[in-house]
């Protein structure tokens, strides 16, 4: 049996003790089909559910997909039988509770005792809402993030009607502080949008450098922690990475996306402040909503309306079966992560086969095969991409600016700004173990494309 299936055994008797809140209400029969009938369906389910790449395996090093923790789907699976929806405490009175205690130790993970916030759809939606906040404080000025921000900064800023531009990266993927400075000095400039895990390269921008600039210039400093942001529980980051994570508590708001390192079903993202005083931004009524309690709506603080409660219920579950302690059983998977990493980069960059980027921050690696110039280098990654997928090697695609590669400049002609290269973010513990074999089946895969030592 590849697809865990142990955890099915807990959800019967946790639905017979759920069961048992209610045994006050009269029987109620659900009309439902029989059993054979939806029986079927779930086979075809099942079926149509083959056409998928193997995410939850170690030899799926792609995209950032990352297999929920059991007791997170256990947990989701239990609250739909209520089906909770957390816009209102009337619509989930159990699970917003449990959604503020879970977001308060996400809060207090990055080092705030008071805070605002809430779950959400994901990071796209937690950063509108970041943006949103910058953009009322600050009406008028523009947004800036980095050249390899993730895009919805542009496309949100876009959206709410927001002036935006791109701040250059140096050669390693993050926000050039030279560069901001000089945007700064127009000052006309609301919000900067600092990347601590981009989720091109894993880049973490130099946070600590551009709260000094806050304090001169007086933005409101998002930090888009999205992939990242467990990282602050990790014991192997480099200097700088560090440093930037233990600057995480400076900003104004941060994000946070428990359904990438937070073990959890998609979608689950997280937006905080670090004032509380910001949800007067967000006050509304709605009587027809809010009647049954005097206490804060989750609703009340947020742009989002129904929202699902059962997300609440499983990240709230996964966290008190594995508390964000540093030096705890959830931190070391991440330095696991980060280890698999460690040990990619390295080698990659003893194989005279390969150009690699730069060091990997976190546990994403980019490199690409050697070859003549960036348009053959590119060719030759597709080629190398195609030939591990059958090879049950699942890996990613990216384009990144040559310049990304300026310490090999004279291994290869830039006949374009930028090359194709290979990515994998190992963000499953097990790639640590696992690493040795997923270096035969690149190198085999290489050797199918001609590619030798």
């Amino acid at each position: 049996m590849i697809l865990e299936n142990d955890s099915l055994q807990l959800l019967v008797p946790a639905l017979r003790t759920l069961d048992d809140g209610f045994a006050m209400l009269p029987p109620v029969t659900e009309n439902v089909a029989d059993n054979q009938r939806m029986a079927a369906v779930m086979q075809e389910v099942a079926a149509r559910m083959h056409d998928n790449y193997p995410y939850f395996h170690w030899q799926y090093a792609g995209q950032m997909l990352k297999p929920p923790h059991p007791i997170a789907r256990a947990a989701y699976a239990l609250a739909t039988w209520i089906n909770p929806n957390n816009h209102a405490l009337d619509g989930g009175r159990a699970s917003s509770q449990m959604e503020k205690e879970a977001v308060a130790e996400i809060s207090a993970m990055f080092g705030w005792k008071e805070h605002l916030g809430h779950l959400c759809g994901g990071g796209t939606m937690a950063n509108l809402e970041a943006l949103w906040v910058a953009g009322q404080l600050h009406p008028g000025k523009r947004i800036l993030a980095s050249d390899q921000a993730h895009y919805t900064h542009s496309r949100i800023s876009g959206v709410l009607g927001l002036k935006f531009a791109a701040v250059p990266s140096d050669a390693n993927g993050r926000m050039d502080v030279a560069a901001l400075k000089k945007v700064l000095e127009a000052g006309d400039v609301g919000c900067v949008v600092a990347t601590v895990g981009t989720t091109g390269t894993g880049s973490v921008d130099p946070l600590a450098e551009i709260v000094k600039l806050r304090e001169r210039h007086g933005f409101h400093l998002h930090v888009d922690a999205a992939y990242g942001g467990y990282f602050t529980l990790a014991s192997n980051l480099a200097a700088s990475a560090r440093a930037a994570f233990d600057s995480l508590s400076r900003g104004d708001s941060i994000v946070i996306d428990p359904h990438k390192h937070g073990l959890q079903p998609y979608g689950c993202g997280c937006v905080l402040f670090r004032d509380p005083a910001v949800g007067a931004i967000y006050k509304h009524d709605s009587p027809y909503t809010y009647f049954t309690s005097s206490d804060l709506h989750l609703g009340e603080i947020s742009l989002e309306c129904s929202r699902p409660g059962a997300s609440a219920v499983a990240l709230w579950a996964t966290m008190r079966l594995l508390p964000l302690n540093r030096g705890g059983e959830f931190a070391g998977m991440l330095d696991d992560c980060r280890e698999a990493a460690l040990e990619w980069y390295r080698h990659l960059a003893q194989d005279p086969r390969w150009l690699v980027a730069f060091a990997p921050e976190l546990d994403i690696v980019v490199w690409a095969p050697r070859a003549r110039s960036a348009s053959e280098m590119s060719t030759l990654s597709q080629r190398i991409f195609d030939a591990a997928a059958k090879n049950n090697l699942h890996l990613a695609l990216i384009r990144l600016p040559t310049r990304f590669f300026a310490s090999s400049e004279k291994a290869f002609e830039h006949d374009r700004e930028t090359v194709l290269c290979l990515r994998s973010v190992l963000m499953k513990p097990e790639h640590r173990a696992w690493i040795d074999r997923l270096w035969e089946l690149l190198s085999r895969s290489a050797a199918d494309e001609g590619l030798q030592r």
